[in-house]
C-alpha cells in the first residue's frame, strides 16, 4: 500500500454520495421502507477504493447490495452493520485495516456511527451497489462511494471481492449444558462428523482466496463460548484439512480466551465484557490468504466438539476470479439481534429465530451428556 502513495497513476478519481444537490444542507438520502437505493453505478474498467457510511439505525435491517459486471446475482449480500464488522445491531468504535467505526455512543443498539471499509474492489465492466431497506420505517443514510476508473480493464489475476452473512439461533449443540473444558465436553469429532456438523463460515465453488471473516455470538450460556477448532477445507474433503486449529480464540489470532483490543488484523470490534453477552470478533488473512482452486468450506466448532447452542452469526470475506452469488441472508425478523429483558434473562422469541441443524447424538455425546448429568445431581445434595 505505501508503496503504491508515491507512484503518478494515469486514473480518473470519482466519487459518489449523498450530497445534496440543491446546494443545501440535507445531505443524506431516505429509502422508505421495503425499497431499495442504487448508491453507485460505475462503468468499468475500475476499482472502488473506500466506503464510508453513517446512519442511526437499523443495521441488521438494511442490506448492503454489491454487483460486479452485470451478474444475474450480488457477489455482497450482508446487513449493514455485520459487513463493517459490528454485529448484533450493536455500534462499537474500532480500527482495523480493512474497516473501521467510530461513535460516542460505544456498545450501544441502534445509534448514530460512521463505517469505513477499505478493502480494493476491482471490476472490469460495472459495479452497482446498493442499500435495501426491509426494515418497516423510512431509512435515512449518508455515504460516499470512492473509486477510480481506467482505460485498460485490471490485471488477469485481479479477483472480485465477495462478502455473505450466515446465522444460526440458535446454534443446534448436542449438550449446551455442559461448561466448556470440562471432561465431558471433551468427545472425539473429527472425519465427516466435524465436516457435517461444525459452523459453516463460508461454502463456495470456484477459484480465489479467502480473506477471513467475523464471528458473532450472543453468549447465551455466559461462560466460555470458545474452544472451537477452524477447519477449513480446500477442494474438497479430506481429513484431515489443509488448515485445522486449536481453538476459537486462536483462530482469531489472540489467546487465553478474547481480550477488549481491536488490531489491524485481528480482534474483536464488539466485547462481551462490555455489552453483557454480546461479542463480535475479527481475524483477517492479508499475508496468509487461503487459497482455493475448485471450491473452500471454512467452519468453526462452537465449543469442543460441537456441544454448544448459543446464537452464531459471520460474515466471510473472499476474492474470486470470476462474480459468485454470495448466500441470501435470513429474513429480516430472523436476524434480529436476541434481546434481553429487564432482569436481564434472554428473550427467546420464536419469530427471530433460525435453529442450526443439530447435531446428531452418537454413543459418546450420550454417555457424556449421563455423566454430566450425574455430576450436576451430585453438586446439589
Amino acid at each position: 500500500m505505501l508503496n503504491e502513495l508515491c507512484r503518478i497513476r494515469d486514473r480518473r478519481t470519482g466519487r459518489f454520495s449523498s450530497w445534496d444537490t440543491t446546494g443545501r444542507n440535507n445531505d443524506a438520502w431516505n429509502i422508505p421502507a421495503g425499497q431499495s437505493r442504487v448508491l453507485a453505478d460505475i462503468r468499468g474498467p475500475g476499482r472502488i477504493t473506500h466506503i464510508w457510511m453513517t446512519q442511526r439505525n437499523h443495521y441488521r435491517h438494511c442490506l448492503l447490495k454489491i454487483t460486479w459486471d452485470n451478474a444475474k446475482r450480488p457477489s455482497v449480500l450482508v446487513p449493514l452493520g455485520d459487513f463493517f464488522c459490528l454485529g448484533h445491531g450493536i455500534v462499537n468504535s474500532f480500527q482495523s485495516l480493512l474497516f473501521t467505526a467510530s461513535t460516542n455512543h460505544n456498545n450501544e443498539f441502534d445509534q448514530g456511527c460512521a463505517l469505513n471499509c477499505y478493502v480494493p474492489m476491482p471490476f472490469r465492466e460495472r459495479a452497482l451497489i446498493e442499500l435495501v431497506n426491509e426494515s418497516g420505517e423510512d431509512h435515512r443514510q449518508y455515504f460516499y462511494v470512492d473509486y477510480e476508473t481506467y482505460d485498460a480493464p485490471p490485471a488477469d489475476d485481479a479477483g472480485y471481492f465477495h462478502a455473505e452473512f450466515r446465522r444460526t439461533n440458535p446454534f443446534g449443540g448436542w449438550a449446551h449444558e455442559i461448561t466448556v473444558n470440562t471432561p465431558e465436553a471433551d468427545i472425539v469429532n473429527k472425519e465427516k462428523l466435524a465436516w457435517d456438523t461444525n459452523y459453516v463460515i463460508l461454502d463456495t465453488k470456484g477459484r480465489g482466496h479467502y480473506l477471513g471473516c467475523n464471528l458473532s455470538v450472543t453468549n447465551f450460556q455466559g461462560t466460555w463460548w470458545g474452544e472451537g477448532d477452524d477447519m477449513i477445507w480446500v477442494d474438497g474433503y479430506k481429513w484431515p484439512p489443509e488448515l485445522h486449529g486449536t481453538g476459537s480464540e486462536d483462530y482469531l489470532n489472540q489467546a487465553w480466551g478474547m481480550q477488549p483490543n481491536a488490531f489491524l488484523r485481528n480482534g474483536s470490534s464488539i466485547h462481551e465484557s462490555h455489552t453483557h453477552g454480546y461479542q463480535t470478533s475479527y481475524v483477517l488473512h492479508l499475508e496468509n490468504p487461503v487459497r482455493f482452486r475448485k471450491e473452500i468450506k471454512v467452519t468453526i466448532e462452537h465449543g469442543h466438539g460441537n456441544h454448544l447452542a448459543n446464537e452464531m452469526s459471520s460474515v466471510a470475506y473472499w476474492y474470486a476470479a470470476r462474480p459468485t452469488g454470495a448466500v441470501k441472508p435470513p429474513p429480516v425478523a430472523k436476524r434480529l439481534p436476541v434481546l434481553r429483558d429487564n432482569q436481564g434473562h434472554w428473550l427467546y422469541d420464536t419469530k427471530n429465530q433460525c435453529p442450526g441443524q443439530p447435531v446428531p447424538l452418537n454413543p459418546e455425546m450420550r454417555k457424556m451428556k449421563k455423566l454430566w448429568a450425574a455430576k450436576m445431581k451430585a453438586k446439589k445434595k
